[in-house]
């Protein structure tokens, strides 16, 4: 079973949902408060959602975005998809990374 189909990583805790997505932790975060927004309808990359879909992620990032604000107050964010595996897709089930940025992190971002 694809890990974000099963109904355990809701107990994870959901940050925010919509009847189309939803928004957990990342379990091995790039910062604090990295976040992963979700489908709930299964499909293996962000290119198989449907236009509806991509709205309520979208709708949620903004969501998720002011609750990391108000809970750590980040200095910017990346938002990242890794779509395919050769462009390092791990869980074949769309999902769009929100990791919060803060000042002197070291993470490496592709520009």
């Amino acid at each position: 079973m694809c890990i974000f189909c099963n109904p355990e990583i809701r107990k994870q805790g959901i940050i925010a949902e919509n009847d189309l997505a939803f928004v957990i932790y990342d379990k091995f975060p790039q910062s604090k408060g990295h976040c992963l927004v979700i489908p709930k309808r299964h499909s293996d990359n962000f290119f198989a959602m449907t236009a509806d879909e991509g709205k309520a992620i979208f709708e949620l990032l903004l969501s998720a975005k002011s609750y990391l604000d108000a809970k750590y107050s980040p200095i910017g964010y990346n938002i990242l998809n890794n779509c395919g595996r050769d462009a390092g897709q791990v869980v074949f089930h769309a999902h769009v990374h929100l990791i919060p940025r803060y000042k002197n992190d070291k993470l490496e971002v592709l520009a």
